[in-house]
């Protein structure tokens, strides 16, 4: 296979990113809380050889006003590590990539239960490491406000050290299981992590043995400088915001210039931007389905988008009038700066960016199948990208297509699998298998 491979993640919580998904004709009203249709679309993407079942998730409700929350099908979602184990029974390839903060649980926690995930899907799992920017989250789990950005990052660098730690505490051989002696476990290859840092203190072991891939594929999502360094330091997968290649190709080179500087394999980390894409026989077709969704957004949903994205309340703007300057708010840095950029490069007025924002703002692939390979071909071999975490404009539909008529034009190129490669999701995604930073050399004298 001489050809770069693309890799396709699916965006799936919400299972559409576009806040008119649910009500688009032929939709599911309920997909993210439909459980049997959840599995069929986890098999559906197995079928197209998709890497990963993409998880978002959020931990809070009320963090809008209620005219935009009222038409939000998002304020109901299986928690992702309830989910996925589940999905894991209904399918063998694919890879299950759960999102969880690092910001209020505990790393134990965190650790455990994606240790689980991945044992229980014999080697799929997946953490998207986020800090969770919401306040409204924050007092759910006992603040009454979110700290800081940069101290949310300086969090999250050492909750990583202590969940892989974690991941750690047991060498890959240390159960023997010897029924004749009744020694279950040899206590030379136990590790003990007892951190004490700024933010955590934890002790260990895990309770749990070595994951199926020495660790979860660590997938990060971050687009400021902290987010970006972050991602170099830690990430294999990088969840980047879409947006005009010119653009993409110079976050991709920043990241991986900035992995090759942290003694990385720049080719172990996977840049994936989010892409929504709609399809149709004709280009007119598919602008028709997008602007058939992009109708079904109300006025009340798109301002709420723009306040999230803005970290301000954008109610207070002239709907008719251009986008202000925005203040640095405590809110996600990158998502200011994209909507600002967006306002610019465009001349969209304030009430243009909500309808835009209230649907999905980010790069939006439109066209016939061919159009949509073309626009990813370009975007592989131009360094842009390593694939794409694809964003389907309503389920089942907008998925059955892109399964059925963009994949086999994908194959045809010989820019994607027809098989899978492996049987992990590191395996598949052209990862190696981290080794255990307690026991790599008793591992290696072993060999």
């Amino acid at each position: 296979m001489s050809k770069k491979q693309l890799r396709l993640g699916a965006f799936m919580r919400p299972v559409s990113i576009h806040t008119a998904a649910w009500r688009y004709p032929g939709g599911t009203p309920d997909a993210n809380f439909n459980f049997k249709a959840l599995v069929q679309y986890a098999r559906t993407l197995e079928r197209g050889k998709f890497d990963a079942f993409f998880m978002a998730d959020h931990l809070a409700v009320l963090n809008m006003p209620m005219e935009a929350l009222k038409r939000s099908a998002t304020v109901t979602s299986f928690d992702p590590l309830t989910l996925l184990p589940a999905l894991a029974q209904h399918t063998e390839h694919l890879g299950l990539i759960a999102t969880a903060s690092t910001t209020f649980e505990p790393a134990y926690t965190i650790a455990r239960r994606f240790a689980s995930l991945d044992h229980i899907s014999n080697g799929r799992a997946g953490w998207n490491i986020v800090t969770t920017s919401n306040p409204d989250a924050a007092q759910n789990f006992g603040m009454d406000d979110q700290m800081a950005h940069d101290e949310r990052y300086a969090r999250a660098r050492e909750f990583y050290d202590v969940v892989t730690g974690l991941w750690d505490s047991w060498a890959d051989d240390a159960f023997i299981r010897d029924v004749g002696s009744g020694i279950y476990f040899d206590p030379s290859k136990l590790h003990v992590l007892n951190h004490v840092g700024k933010y955590l203190k934890v002790k260990g072991p895990l309770n749990i043995a070595r994951p199926v891939q020495g660790w979860p594929v660590i997938v990060q999502a971050g687009a400021s400088d902290a987010g970006r360094q972050l991602a170099a330091e830690t990430a294999e997968m990088v969840f980047a915001a879409g947006g005009p290649i010119a653009g993409a190709r110079e976050f991709y080179k920043d990241v991986k210039t900035r992995t090759v500087r942290c003694g990385r394999n720049p080719d172990h980390i996977k840049i994936l931007p989010g892409a929504f894409v709609a399809i149709g026989e004709s280009e007119q077709e598919a602008k028709d389905k997008r602007a058939l969704l992009d109708s079904l957004v109300s006025y009340d949903s798109g301002i709420a988008a723009l306040s999230i994205a803005a970290g301000v309340d954008a109610r207070k703007f002239d709907p008719d009038g251009p986008l202000p300057e925005l203040p640095e708010t405590n809110q996600s840095k990158s998502g200011r700066e994209r909507v600002m950029a967006l306002a610019r490069r465009e001349g969209l007025t304030v009430r243009q960016i909500a309808g835009r924002l209230g649907g999905y703002g980010g790069l939006g692939m439109v066209g016939t199948p061919q159009m949509i390979a073309d626009q990813m071909q370009e975007w592989l071999e131009t360094e842009a990208s390593d694939g794409f975490n694809v964003m389907f404009p309503y389920l089942p539909g907008g998925l059955d297509d892109f399964v059925d008529k963009v994949v086999p034009e994908l194959q045809r190129r010989g820019i994607f699998r027809t098989e899978y490669e492996g049987r992990t999701l590191r395996e598949n995604l052209g990862l190696p298998r981290p080794e255990n930073r307690f026991f790599a050399a008793t591992a290696k004298a072993a060999e």
